[in-house]
C-alpha cells in the first residue's frame, strides 16, 4: 500500500497493477483507504483520466464500493458534473451505474426524512 500510494493513477491505468491497486483499497485500513480516494479526489485530472480508461474505471468502482460514506460523498460530488460525459465513455458507463444507484439510494433516504 505504501509503494501504491501517491502512484494510483499511473499503475491504476495498467492491465495488471490495476488490479494490485484494487487489492489495496480493499484491504487498506481505514486510514490508508482514505489516502488513497484522497490522492484521487485532490487531483481533478485524476478523475477525468480514470474515468475513461478502460482499467482504472474499475479502480474508481472499488473505491465507490469500499470509502467510508464521507469520502463517498466527496467522490460522488467530484464526479457528479461529469455525469453526462460518463455516459458517453465506453468505461464511464460501469461508473455511471454505480453512481446512479448511490444517488437513488440517498435521494430515498432523503425523501423518507422528510
Amino acid at each position: 500500500i505504501r509503494l501504491v500510494a501517491g502512484q494510483v493513477v499511473p499503475l491504476s491505468q495498467h492491465k495488471f497493477a490495476s488490479n494490485v491497486v484494487e487489492k489495496c483499497i480493499q484491504h487498506a485500513s481505514q486510514q490508508e483507504r482514505s489516502e488513497l480516494v484522497d490522492e484521487v479526489c485532490n487531483n481533478p485530472n485524476a478523475l477525468l483520466i480514470m474515468m475513461k480508461d478502460q482499467y482504472a474505471n474499475y479502480v474508481i468502482q472499488k473505491m465507490l464500493d469500499l470509502c467510508e460514506s464521507h469520502q463517498k460523498r466527496l467522490l460522488v460530488a467530484k464526479l457528479k458534473p461529469h455525469i453526462q460525459n460518463l455516459k458517453k465513455y465506453t468505461y464511464g458507463k460501469h461508473i455511471y451505474g454505480k453512481l446512479e444507484k448511490y444517488l437513488a439510494k440517498t435521494n430515498e433516504l432523503e425523501a423518507a426524512r422528510q
